[in-house]
Order: C-alpha cells, then sequence, then structure tokens
C-alpha cells in the first residue's frame, strides 16, 4: 500500500508586518503638577496648624467665649495677665521646669549613649530598656508614677519598711513640681539618647587614636574630643528639650490632677490654657491671649540657645 505525504504550505498572501510596540511619550509637564502633589499636605498644614494659629492671634484680642462670639477688646486680656496670680504661678512653673529639666536631658543621654555604644554583653538588652519609655504613653506612664510616688504607693511602703516614714511626693508643692520633672527626665532619656548615638558614629575614631596616643585619659578625651565634635548636636537637644519642658502638660497635669496640685501652685501655663479656655464658660479670649505668651516665649528660648551657639563658634 503506497503512502503518499501530503507537503503543508502557508497560505499565500501579502508578508506579516512585525508588530510594533507602544511607544510612550513623556508630556510636557504642567507647572501645576508639583502643587498637585504638595495640595495634601498643604491642605493638613493649612487646617491643623495656619489656622488654628492665625485664630488664635485674633481670639487674643477679644473676649470671645465658647458659645459667645466675641467683640474686639484690643490688649485688655494681656493687661488682665498682668494681675493674675496664675499666670505668674504658671509662668514660675514652666520656668522652673526648664531650669530643672534641660540640664539632665542634655547631659544623661549623652552618658547613656556613650554607655550603650560599647559592645558588651547584654547591652541589646539595656538599649531596649532605656528606649522602652519613649514609645510608652504617657498617660499610663503617669499612672504608674502615680501609683508609685501615692502616700500608699510602692515608693512610700518601702520608705515606711526602713523607718524613713512617708514623702508627701503627690502633696507637697515643690515634691511635686520634682516628680513630675524626674517623669519628664526618664521618659526623654531614651528618645534624645538616640539622638546622640547618632551623633556619636560620626564621630571620627582618628582623634580619640590622636589624642590617647598624646596621653589623654577617658575624660580628657570626652571633653576635649568628643564634646565639640557634637556640640552642634547639644544645642539642638538643648533646644528641643527647653520647648518641651515650657510646653510641659501631661506629667504635671496627671500627677497633680486637673487643679495643678494644693491651692493650684504646681499649675504651668499650659494647664491653665486648657483650664480657662474650655468648657461651656470656657474664656476662649483669654486663653489664646495665654497661649501667645506661651508661643512668645519658646521663640526667645529658641533664639537664646542658637545665639550661644553662634558666641561658641565665633
Amino acid at each position: 500500500m503506497a503512502t503518499s505525504t501530503v507537503s503543508r504550505t502557508r497560505p499565500s498572501g501579502p508578508a506579516r508586518r512585525p508588530e510594533r510596540r507602544p511607544v510612550f511619550r513623556i508630556r510636557r509637564q504642567l507647572p501645576t503638577s508639583p502643587w498637585l502633589f504638595a495640595a495634601p499636605g498643604l491642605l493638613i498644614t493649612g487646617a491643623f496648624i495656619l489656622y488654628p494659629f492665625v485664630s488664635t492671634v485674633i481670639n487674643a484680642f477679644t473676649d470671645r467665649r465658647t458659645l459667645v462670639p466675641g467683640r474686639f477688646v484690643g490688649l485688655a486680656n494681656f493687661r488682665e495677665l498682668l494681675h493674675d496670680d496664675m499666670f505668674w504661678i504658671g509662668l514660675r512653673n514652666s520656668a522652673l521646669y526648664v531650669v530643672g529639666v534641660v540640664p539632665a536631658l542634655v547631659l544623661l543621654p549623652l552618658l547613656l549613649a556613650l554607655l550603650v555604644q560599647k559592645n558588651i554583653p547584654g547591652i541589646a538588652f539595656f538599649r531596649s530598656a532605656f528606649y522602652t519609655p519613649v514609645v510608652a504613653s504617657i498617660v499610663v506612664v503617669g499612672l504608674i508614677w502615680v501609683w508609685l510616688l501615692d502616700e500608699r504607693g510602692l515608693v512610700n511602703s518601702l520608705l515606711e519598711t526602713i523607718g524613713v516614714g512617708k514623702v508627701g511626693f503627690l502633696s507637697d508643692q515643690w515634691l511635686l513640681l520634682l516628680s513630675a520633672m524626674a517623669v519628664t527626665v526618664w521618659k526623654g532619656l531614651g528618645y534624645y539618647m538616640i539622638i546622640y548615638l547618632a551623633a556619636l558614629a560620626n564621630v571620627p575614631r582618628e582623634l580619640h587614636e590622636a589624642a590617647a596616643v598624646d596621653g589623654a585619659g577617658p575624660v580628657r578625651r570626652f571633653l576635649t574630643v568628643t564634646v565639640p565634635a557634637i556640640r552642634s548636636t547639644m544645642v539642638l537637644v538643648a533646644a528641643l528639650s527647653s520647648v518641651s519642658a515650657f510646653k510641659v502638660f501631661s506629667e504635671v497635669y496627671l500627677l497633680a490632677g486637673p487643679n495643678g496640685g494644693p491651692a493650684g501652685e504646681d499649675t504651668t501655663l499650659v494647664m491653665l490654657v486648657q483650664r480657662t479656655g474650655t468648657g461651656l464658660t470656657g474664656r476662649v479670649g483669654y486663653a489664646s491671649a495665654i497661649s501667645l505668651v506661651v508661643f512668645a516665649v519658646t521663640v526667645v528660648l529658641m533664639l537664646l540657645v542658637l545665639r550661644a551657639d553662634r558666641k561658641e563658634d565665633s
């Protein structure tokens, strides 16, 4: 039986052209394109920062209350501040807070950074332990310290056990303010420690080696090599901590209560703003005037720190 071979031939016709890939053309950028990308950030900044600031400035010169639109009163609110005893108490406490907190937050985190920078066994645990208060909620931290420092708390129980007796950490005016400062320093150590660690990593080792060859000990190398190399970072930490300390609210509020401790003697300026400007009868205009004073003082603190840094450079 003969087998036949069938040849398969491609159909005749015009040659098939190769497929063309789509060409993506870059259009000319519109002048408004950058603003479209920046629009979300600008809207958030305007709604939550710029508008409240402008509103505060306007309200500071009015007698506005919570449910009552105010009228223009000029500098009456600022003149009232000069005769308000609570304002001077708040200004005193806020200033004392800066004096007590800023030096500790400039020096102690630097010492911790020098410690955790070394590669010694178990140092990872201490790095985590020092940073844990930073990520903890300030409300939780405040409640923990209230339980510790209360008259029936752990600290007073230990003091009674060793025969010292109870100490009024939360009932004495000055001890309460010092306790709030201790909470602020304890919570801020880890945050500023991280800033110092980043600065210490940029200090050249050659400088320490050269100083060691010249016979300089650890303390002298710290004063002559480390401190000059990270002085700008120390200025930054001083500026940030001074502004935060002057605007302190949560620590004192949680330890002293909404009334600001015994007879309100531990009230800070931000607590006075919250107490005066909230509620159905809140004096929004007067609270806005206090807020402007807080803003002005923080700006002055920043300028003083920057001026001190420039004097050191010169």
